[in-house]
Formats: C-alpha cells, sequence, structure tokens
C-alpha cells in the first residue's frame, strides 16, 4: 500500500508537465486529462521498480497515446482537412482553464498545429517544445531518428509560415491589422474607419452565414459598425502567406478573414469558415 502512495504521489509530480504535453498534441483539454488518464492507468499495470525514468517513461506513454488519438480522430474524419470547429465545454469553469491554458501556449500556435499530421506534430512538440532528443521520439512515430528529424523540421517550416512565402509588407499589414483588431475590442468606431478603405467590401462564405453573420457588407461606416466591440476571439496571423486574421476560441479554429491591403488600407475582407476550404489554408504564427 505505502509502495502505491508513492508511486501516486511520484505521478502527480508529473502531472502537470504530462498535461501541458498532451495539451499541445491534442488541443484539447479533456482529451488532454484523458490521455494522462490513461498514462497513469499504464503505470499501475507496469512494474515500477523496472523504470529508471519515471519523468521520462511517462512522457513517451502520453506521447503514445495522443499519436493514437490523432490518429483515430483522422480516420474518423473529424478533421477532415485541417483544424477543427471548437466544441462546447462542460461548464464555465473547465471554459476557463481551457482559455487559459490556450492563452498560455498562443492560440495562433494551438491553430497552427492542428493543422499538422499527427507525427509531424509529436515530433514538433516534444522536440521543438520540452527538448525530448530525436532518439528518444523515433520509436513514438515509428522512424529512424534521421526520418524524426525531417518531420520536425517540416513542421517547424508549417509553423513559421516557411513552406509559402510571405509577401510583401508583412510587418507594415501585421500593425495595421493589429491596429484594426484593437479599436473593434475598444469599440473605436473613427479608430476603424481610418484603418477602411472607403469602399472596403465585407463578405462572407455560407458556412459563416449559417452561423449568423452578414453575407455582405459595403462601405467604411457599414464595416465599421458591424465590427465594433467584436473581435475578442480574433487574433492576427499569416494565411496563404498574407497578413490576416484567424478567430480560434480557445485555439480551436472557427473561421478566417482574409483581408486585401491596398494604398494603405483594407479594401476587402473574406470570411471563410466553410471547414473544408479553411484545411485548405496554409497558416503560421506571426511574432
Amino acid at each position: 500500500m505505502d509502495q502505491d502512495k508513492v508511486l501516486a504521489g511520484q505521478f502527480e509530480a508529473n502531472r502537470a508537465h504530462l498535461r501541458s504535453v498532451a495539451y499541445r498534441m491534442l488541443g484539447s483539454l479533456n482529451e488532454a486529462d484523458d490521455a494522462v488518464q490513461e498514462a497513469w492507468i499504464r503505470l499501475a499495470r507496469s512494474d515500477a521498480s523496472e523504470i529508471g525514468n519515471l519523468g521520462g517513461w511517462l512522457t513517451t506513454v502520453v506521447a503514445r497515446v495522443c499519436l493514437d488519438m490523432l490518429r483515430s480522430r483522422k480516420s474518423r474524419r473529424e478533421e477532415p482537412m485541417g483544424p477543427h470547429v471548437p466544441e462546447p465545454t462542460a461548464a464555465p469553469d473547465a471554459t476557463a482553464q481551457e482559455a487559459e491554458m490556450a492563452e498560455s501556449v498562443g492560440l495562433a500556435l494551438l491553430v497552427v498545429l492542428q493543422a499538422l499530421a499527427p507525427a509531424e506534430r509529436i515530433a514538433f512538440v516534444l522536440h521543438d517544445m520540452f527538448d525530448v532528443p530525436f532518439d528518444d521520439i523515433a520509436p513514438i512515430v515509428g522512424r529512424t531518428p534521421a526520418a524524426t528529424r525531417q518531420l520536425a523540421s517540416r513542421a517547424r517550416h508549417r509553423v513559421q509560415g516557411a513552406d509559402k512565402a510571405p509577401g510583401p509588407n508583412v510587418a507594415g499589414h501585421k500593425l495595421m491589422v493589429d491596429a484594426f483588431l484593437a479599436a473593434a475590442r475598444n469599440g473605436d468606431f473613427e479608430g476603424l474607419l481610418t484603418l477602411l478603405d472607403p469602399d472596403v467590401v465585407f463578405r462572407a462564405d455560407p458556412t459563416a452565414v449559417r452561423m449568423g453573420g452578414p453575407a455582405e457588407i459595403r462601405g467604411a461606416a457599414a464595416v465599421a459598425r458591424s465590427f465594433q466591440g467584436r473581435a475578442q476571439g480574433a487574433r492576427t496571423a499569416l494565411v496563404d502567406g498574407a497578413v490576416g486574421v484567424v478567430v480560434a476560441p480557445n485555439g480551436r479554429l472557427m473561421l478566417v478573414l482574409g483581408l486585401t491591403i491596398a494604398n494603405g488600407k483594407i479594401s476587402r475582407i473574406d470570411v471563410i469558415a466553410d471547414p473544408e476550404r479553411l484545411g485548405t489554408l496554409e497558416l503560421a504564427v506571426l511574432d
């Protein structure tokens, strides 16, 4: 009994780390907790005396469980073309915990991670975020260390947007989009007007319209009014190499705003919410 208590205490000492690893892999707090619980079950069924490095052993088990969950998710086509639309959490405290975790990781990063293939995601998270050597990751993903290094490299390129060359004036456009989102959140109507072309056009795809948004708005004043006091869950990101906006509550991609910027003003806003279309977009984190 005392040995069981000691083992349980050692597991609890690793729980926060394991939860953090699993959340970055799965993008869901509930699923991360399920993966951690499965690691405890497997530990309880194992001979702990033969485990030399308990923390490393548990991290490996959680990674294997997460990889199975990601592959199962893909086979069930829960994420047919990339990130999935968020599902409501069970309780307010769960929502708050997920929001806090998502903010700590970075919403844009979570969105990009969800677009990676399962093995790429495992390799990138373990190596780039938790400094696990490729020699230790290789058996988890079933590749050689060299192939595992390539998985992480491909994932890193996608996260950084290197797979699609960024468009011109990214830095300047980012400042403009950041200012636009700040003005929207603060309800700054005049601030929004200064950033919008007088003839700006806002268009939404049918999925976005079904979610309750307008299909089309024309003119700076009308578009500015539609954004006043909104954009709380929006973040600036690279969308197909150009500066755009992702709306991702708790890191789950809901929709993307493709922006056309000309002559120092936002002249067009295209809202994309269709899951298949979202899955074709190259999204990347903007520092």
